[in-house]
């Protein structure tokens, strides 16, 4: 199986403009994101719209490639960066270029479920640890199949506990928290990225409904790991406390 890496970076964003070049512990976030990611997948590029993440990426020793600027969402990005890339790849792992913290062993989790033939695109779950972070809609649910293929995504607390009080509910359901890691053989790649945005993808603004809605079927791998996103400036400053924290003897 030949994987290819890609990490969409953009340096517009609404909460945190030019995060990937925001520097935590000495480094711009985008260089903890590559490296972790080349240490597990060698064939890595980050995939942007900006010459400064580009020349950035370059200087630090990593490869980049230039994407348009008019792409929709970051799987779009990627598709394009698999063809300027141009290699004989049968999957693409797409990883966000705001996760500093993504861990080894959960891309090797991710590329795994592609030992299935039955595997068309992959991402990871972890359970919950509060009732709290199981109703915050910024942290989407995954509802899964007996052979943990997802049924659905959604910002909403699912499945509704019908009948527990609050404190019992998820003692009732292990409600599952989507990691947003993804994985495409590279035609289903192609394939979802020529589909026009769907009715539950625009009701929910999670862009995997669309290809569910479209009948593609995306395989859940389970990590215990917990992912320490980048969305804005305070996330920065919480990252930074972790990196100080982690590197105390």
């Amino acid at each position: 199986m030949n994987i290819l890496a890609i990490i969409p970076a953009r340096y517009a964003s609404t909460r945190f403009p030019g995060k990937p070049l925001a520097m935590l512990h000495g480094k711009p976030v985008i260089q903890h994101v590559y490296n972790q990611v080349a240490a597990v997948l060698p064939d890595t590029y980050v995939a942007t719209d900006d010459k400064r993440i580009f020349n950035t990426v370059n200087d630090f020793g990593g490869r980049a490639v230039m994407t348009s600027p008019c792409h929709r969402s970051g799987t779009d990005r990627v598709m394009e960066a698999v063809r300027i890339v141009g290699k004989d790849h049968n999957v693409a792992i797409n990883i966000q270029g705001d996760e500093p913290f993504i861990c080894a062993e959960q891309i090797r989790t991710l590329c795994r479920l592609f030992e299935d033939s039955s595997t068309e695109i992959a991402t990871l779950g972890k359970r919950f640890d509060t009732i709290d972070e199981v109703e915050n809609p910024n942290s989407p649910k995954i509802v899964i199949d007996n052979k943990s293929f997802a049924l659905y995504f959604s910002r909403s607390v699912v499945p509704y506990i019908r009948g527990a009080e609050r404190a019992e509910r998820m003692k009732r359901y292990p409600f599952l928290k989507h990691i947003g890691i993804y994985g495409y053989r590279t035609d289903v790649l192609e394939a979802v990225t020529n589909l026009p945005p769907s009715s539950l993808e625009m009701a929910e603004n999670l862009e995997q409904l669309r290809w569910l809605e479209n009948g593609y079927r995306i395989k859940v791998g389970i990590t215990d790991i917990e992912t320490i996103g980048i969305d804005t400036p305070d996330d920065l400053k919480k990252a930074e406390q972790y990196m100080e924290t982690m590197m105390k003897p």
